[in-house]
Parts: structure tokens; C-alpha cells; sequence
């Protein structure tokens, strides 16, 4: 029997107190991206409400008046959910639900159910499960009809398709070994990272807001690679959250030096702090990269505010001061091919057309070799210690014994370039 399609009424309120006002233009973009969140967990929008109000209401977030009106609007649309813009208590959503008399939910509520639908791996199930249920843990006392649903759609996958009558002690233990299985899961994924830096390879990380498209750019990246094959590929969707697992790729730089791209999970605002907390040990790959591409949608209106939430991000991660460029993708939808000069560390590009991507790959050869030499080199053969060294330490990928001693190609460190100048015959 085929699953009936949720209908949504969206509500968004607006501050406009002077000490704290919302911006006109912010809570317009806000609620179109409230849109396009529904419609990626597989729901319908039938209407829009905004409250302007110079404060929230203690007991009903937007005001009694307002609830009354949101009832009477979701009947007239034969809505079968109300979900709001930001993030409620338990003790509004029990309100506003008394009074609507269908299921209320919040923004974070929605973003943490298309991650439940999304993630794929293991690890992401987990990661998405234990930021429910911390989520959930704080409004267990207080949540009206919406904490006896077993399976209604959305708000309520993940570990919601058990009853939510359940109690504070068993979410806790539930979390304790959600935990405990992260932690073996992020033993290992430390250890392959080990051998990854071990093996002095670059990585670059790709990140940016939700459907900026990196799944696309990771797949451009890709196709440099001698053993590039169409299976490597992501899912690249346009539409939000496509994917969420961490991804790793080879791909090789203009010189065929290879290199590692990795494809993080994508942000949005009012990212649930709970998600951002439950990912960052996938997201910590960023921590670990050479250079960071930040993807940005130059076709977006608001791709400043974009820009913005996801350096807000990079700053939680503590990675705001590592070598990026920033991407802005998509110029093929613009209509006048007008947009700032490409410089060192920004570009304009579509990778979904190809437009600029050997620009592009130009520019991160030039930011990952910035301080590194490409050399041969004659080491004598009673120095075999200092061979060994360098072999171990970088991905020495020719070498060869000659009479005087071992002749091999190099990028050293600038450190290094210094200390074995001596045996450098040429650049």
C-alpha cells in the first residue's frame, strides 16, 4: 500500500523587537530553506504563516491568538502537520498541539528525520540516532500526543518507530552504548587515518552548505585519476542533504601527483547542535586536510548567509585558519556571465559542465605544493639512513641505484629541502 504524502503548514516567527530584530529578508530565505527541508523528507507544502512579534510567547511561541489561527488555516488546507522554524520545547509543542489537534513539529525535529532517512553507513546511522535521542531526552516531560506516536511519518523515524513512552534511564543507557559503539567505530577509522598521513598523500576536504554541490565537484575531481571508474561516483541529487556519509577518493593534480578528496557532510542554518556534535568525528577528516574547498551556490540569493553558517562550523571544528579556496559553484545557471575575477584563493566554476575545473585544479596544485619542492635526488650509498628516512616519511615514487649511489624523484617539506640540500643534483 502506497505511503499517504504528509501535508505541511509552515510557520516562522519574526522578532521584531529593536534589541532583537530578524531581518525581513532572513526569515523570507529562512522559511524558503524551511521548504525545501520538507520537501526533502517527502512531505508537501500547502501554506506559510510568519508571526511578527517582539518576543516569543512563553506558553505558545507565537501567541495564543496566532495558534488559533494556525488551526483554523491548517484545517481550511487539510494539513496533517504544522512545523515551525525554529526549535520548540516540549512544553510548546504539548500547547500548540492541544489546540491544533494535529502533529507539531520544529525545524531541528526535521533536519535530525531526513538524516535518519539519509545515512547509509553505519556510523551515520549511530550518529543520527544518539542526536534524537539527546534531542528527545529534555522533552520527554512535556510532550503532549506527539510522545505516544509510533510510526506517523516524519518526526518520527529513527528510533521514534519504538514508542516514546519510554523512559529517562533507557534513553540514557540507549545513548551510553550508541557511544561506546562510536567509539570502536572511530578507532577505527583513526587507524586507517594513520596509515592515510603515514603515506604523506595530500587530502583535500570539501565542504559547504547543503546542495552547494560537492557530491558533483568530488565526481569531476575523480575522473583525473588513472583509475578512475564510473562506480567510484556519489550520489549527486539537487536537492538537500543528498548525502551524508564521509566519502574518500583518489584523484591526481595536473603534475600526476596523486591526492586524496574527501566529501563531508553538508550544512544548513540552525544546524542542530546535537547533529553538529553527534558528526564531528566525521567531520574532524576536515581537521586532518591540506586544504579546504568551500563549495559555495553562486546561484543562491542568500550564499553570503550560507558562506557564513558553514564558517561558523569550520570554527567549532577549529579549522577556520586552514588553507581554503573558495569554490562558487553553479555559475552555469547564472544568467549573465558576470562574477568577480578568479584570484589565489577563490574561483568560479561549474562542475557539473566542466567550466574552470582545470582552473581549478591548477589552483589547489599551487596551494598544496606552496611550500614544497619537487627535486632529484643522489644519495650515496654509505648514507642509505637518510634514504631510508625520506622513503618513509614521503611517497617516493621512483628510484633507482646508479653507481655513485640512489638516484629518486621528491617533494620535500621546505624543512627537509634545507636539511638534505646537499644531495639535490636538480629542480
Amino acid at each position: 500500500m502506497e505511503e499517504k504524502i504528509e501535508k505541511a503548514l509552515l510557520v516562522g516567527l519574526n522578532i521584531t523587537s529593536t534589541a532583537k530584530r530578524t531581518d525581513d529578508i532572513y526569515i523570507n530565505e529562512s522559511m524558503e530553506e524551511l521548504k525545501e527541508l520538507v520537501k526533502a523528507a517527502g512531505a508537501e507544502v500547502v501554506g506559510s504563516l510568519i508571526q511578527n512579534r517582539q518576543s516569543k510567547d512563553s506558553a505558545f511561541y507565537v501567541g495564543k491568538g496566532k495558534v488559533e489561527e494556525i488551526k483554523a488555516y491548517a484545517e481550511s488546507l487539510e494539513a496533517t502537520m504544522v512545523v515551525f522554524n525554529d526549535e520548540l520545547s516540549g512544553a510548546h509543542i504539548r500547547n500548540i498541539e492541544d489546540v491544533v489537534g494535529i502533529k507539531i513539529i520544529d525545524r531541528t525535529t526535521l533536519i535530525l528525520d531526513i538524516f535518519a532517512q539519509r545515512a547509509l553507513s553505519k556510523e551515520g546511522k549511530l550518529q543520527v540516532e544518539l542526536a534524537q535521542l539527546k534531542y528527545r531526552l529534555p522533552r520527554l516531560y512535556g510532550m503532549g500526543g506527539q510522545m505516544s506516536r509510533t510510526g506517523a511519518g516524519i518526526g518520527t523515524r529513527g528510533p521514534g518507530e519504538q514508542k516514546l513512552e519510554i523512559d529517562k534511564r533507557n534513553i540514557l543507557n540507549k545513548a551510553a552504548d550508541i557511544r561506546r559503539e562510536l567509539k570502536e567505530v572511530k578507532k577505527n577509522r583513526e587507524t586507517q587515518r594513520v596509515q592515510r598521513l603515514k603515506s604523506k598523500i595530500p587530502i583535500v576536504a570539501l565542504v559547504g552548505y547543503t546542495n552547494a554541490g560537492k557530491s558533483t565537484l568530488l565526481n569531476e575531481i575523480i575522473k583525473t585519476h588513472k583509475d578512475y571508474e564510473k562506480e567510484k561516483e556519489v550520489m549527486a541529487k539537487d536537492m538537500l542533504f543528498a548525502t551524508l556519509d564521509v566519502t574518500l577518493r583518489k584523484a591526481l593534480l595536473p603534475n600526476k601527483k596523486e591526492f586524496l578528496v574527501v566529501d563531508t557532510v553538508g550544512f544548513v542554518s540552525k544546524l542542530p547542535h546535537d547533529l553538529v556534535e553527534a558528526f564531528k568525528a566525521t567531520l574532524e577528516e576536515v581537521k586532518y586536510a591540506d586544504l579546504i574547498l568551500h563549495v559555495i551556490d553562486a546561484t543562491n540569493s542568500s550564499y553570503e548567509l550560507q558562506k557564513n553558517t558553514t564558517e561558523t562550523v569550520l570554527k567549532e571544528l577549529g579549522v577556520e585558519n586552514k588553507k581554503t579556496i573558495l569554490v562558487y559553484n553553479k555559475i552555469d545557471r547564472l544568467e549573465l556571465d558576470i562574477y568577480p575575477k578568479d584570484n589565489d584563493d577563490m574561483i568560479y566554476i561549474s562542475a557539473k559542465n566542466g567550466t574552470n575545473m582545470d582552473k581549478l585544479m591548477d589552483l589547489i596544485q599551487n596551494m598544496i605544493m606552496e611550500n614544497t619542492y619537487s627535486v632529484e635526488m643522489l644519495i650515496p650509498y654509505d648514507k642509505g639512513h637518510i634514504f631510508s628516512k625520506i622513503k618513509d616519511k614521503y611517497n617516493v615514487e621512483k628510484f633507482e641505484y646508479v653507481e655513485n649511489g640512489t638516484k629518486l624523484n621528491v617533494d620535500l617539506e621546505e624543512d627537509d629541502y634545507n636539511i638534505y640540500k646537499e644531495y639535490i643534483v636538480s629542480e
